[in-house]
């Protein structure tokens, strides 16, 4: 009995994946598409550095687009999860695979990124993020395999026990990584080309993080719970 309803729990989780994975495939199309149509208005001989700087009115939308897209991913995390752990994983795997959807649709329409390395802004909320695509994709993946993770040993009857410690340390992780991102959005604010990627900093960043969620994972992951 208790193994068949774990089965139909499992097939139930599958189902919600699924529909994940759809949602944020679409909605990385539309974030897609939203990019190509600034490109074409800002950079019709192809994206490059340094940047044109956009009127302060187009900028302060842009900023806020950015904003809401954040506040959407996680209304369907929340519409989708009962629990505040659950909800953060349900955002990750939407929100990594938002991000890698949208590359991959930028190279299917526009031929681009040339390579991984290929530079990149980001994000423009506090400052401008600036990178090599390379760096966002790894940082996605992680975020599917976090989440992916999560949402399955809690459908296998397991609970995490994430303690203030753990989340002060993944904090970190996250502010460490930003940091690496914002270092070369400095430059390009300046309309200058950037140079070089920190990517001592931004491994550090996410190694670190890395190695906290497994440390919690294998102490905790034989932990009983009731659901």
């Amino acid at each position: 009995m208790a193994n068949a309803m774990q089965s139909n729990s499992f097939r139930t989780l599958k189902h919600t994946l699924s529909w994940l994975y759809v949602w944020g495939i679409a909605f990385g199309y539309i974030e897609a598409a939203i990019v190509i149509y600034l490109r074409k208005i800002y950079y019709p001989d192809g994206f490059s550095f340094p940047i044109v700087l956009a009127d302060i009115d187009i900028a302060a939308v842009e900023i806020l687009r950015e904003l809401m897209t954040l506040i959407i991913i996680w209304a369907m995390a929340e519409l989708t999860f009962r629990t505040f752990i659950k909800k953060l994983a349900g955002y990750m795997i939407i929100f990594g695979i938002w991000d890698i959807f949208y590359y991959i649709f930028l190279k299917i329409f526009l031929d681009w990124p040339e390579s991984y390395l290929t530079w990149d802004i980001l994000f423009l909320i506090p400052l401008p993020w600036v990178g090599p695509v390379l760096a966002p994709v790894l940082v996605s993946l992680s975020l599917i395999y976090t989440g992916i993770i999560i949402l399955v040993e809690m459908d296998r009857g397991y609970r995490f026990q994430f303690d203030k410690k753990f989340w002060i340390m993944e904090i970190m992780a996250g502010i460490i990584i930003i940091i690496s991102f914002m270092i070369p959005g400095i430059v390009v604010i300046n309309q200058t080309v950037p140079e070089s990627f920190p990517w001592v900093i931004f491994l550090a960043g996410f190694f670190f993080g890395w190695v906290v969620f497994h440390y919690y994972l294998m102490k905790d992951s034989n932990v009983l719970t009731d659901q």
